[in-house]
């Protein structure tokens, strides 16, 4: 019982981990990467589609996104979901694909793009504290029901606080690798 509840515990944690880095991809730090585009949704028949649903995206080369559109009388629709995402890109459509050229960041939007990774990371935290929450209830529900003992429940405990530690330090290291990405020039 003890050990479900510890690796229930160790698994949604790195949940939150994956979560973050996804959040971290959609930040963009000069670079081109396709995951900048995944937030992006598309129209398509009626109904908002992920852009990796109806459009290749490949990387051109360090600035620059190509996106060739599944079916070529979607490409017009691509390229508005992109303008209108809020991602500040314009695509150059070329008539068969569009071209993304990534523009250079100002110390400016480095430093606003700095503070959504950290804010990103708050909330990784945050996630990561509310599962030792949970998993913390869960063993005094297991003590109050004398299913286990008090000294179990207080290794346990120390084991899932051994847990959460881990994850945040993986989570502080993650947002300063983000952080020295985003302020390299």
């Amino acid at each position: 019982m003890i050990n479900e509840i510890k690796k229930d515990a160790q698994t949604r944690m790195q949940k939150s981990l994956e979560s973050l880095s996804h959040a971290f991809g959609q930040i963009r730090t000069g670079k081109a990467h396709p995951s900048i585009l995944g937030s992006v949704m598309v129209p398509y028949y009626g109904s908002d589609t992920p852009i990796s649903q109806v459009a290749n995206i490949t990387v051109k080369d360090s600035r620059t996104l190509q996106v060739v559109a599944f079916e070529r009388n979607m490409l017009g629709a691509v390229d508005k979901a992109i303008q209108s995402a809020g991602l500040n890109l314009n695509p150059t459509n070329l008539g068969e694909l569009l071209l993304i050229s990534m523009p250079a960041l100002t110390e400016e939007t480095r430093k606003v793009f700095a503070k959504q990774a950290r804010d990103a990371a708050e909330d990784a935290r945050i996630a990561v504290r509310n599962i030792r929450r949970d998993a913390l209830s869960q063993l005094k529900d297991l003590v109050k029901e004398k299913e286990i003992s008090e000294d179990e429940e207080r290794r346990a405990a120390d084991d899932i606080q051994k847990l959460t530690d881990k994850a945040v330090a993986d989570i502080e290291t993650a947002t300063k690798q983000k952080e020295a990405d985003l302020m390299a020039v």
